[in-house]
């Protein structure tokens, strides 16, 4: 995305959730980021990030968000475009499911990513 697609970007994060709050703010803040071509299956993102649930629950992993996105992704009918913010500290990483055409948030989770 562009500067111009970055505060579009920005724009879609307002006034969401936790999650996109969050992100926003990594954004804001030097996070890096990035939005790829391509759509997806809404019902298969749905199971993949409920197995990823079950497995940062398991491990004690921090999320944000994560549970709300996979109920949304499940009610989604639509394909669906994947995003990515990872703060500039790269202690947290966004997964943005946006509208297939970019204009529309869909959901916004978090993981807090392993220290090394």
């Amino acid at each position: 995305m562009t500067g111009v697609e970055r505060e579009r970007l920005e724009r879609l994060l307002v006034g969401s959730d936790e999650a996109s709050a969050a992100a926003l703010v990594a954004l804001r803040c030097g996070g890096s980021y990035v939005i790829w071509d391509g759509a997806t299956s809404a019902e298969s993102l749905a199971l993949v990030y409920a197995r990823r649930l079950r497995l940062t629950r398991r491990r004690g992993s921090e999320t944000t968000n994560l549970d709300r996105a996979v109920e949304l992704l499940g009610r989604h009918q639509q394909p669906v475009r994947l995003g990515q913010i990872r703060t500039a500290d790269g202690s947290w990483m966004f997964t943005l499911f946006l509208t297939d055409d970019g204009s529309r948030l869909i959901a916004c989770t978090g993981v807090r990513r392993p220290q090394v």
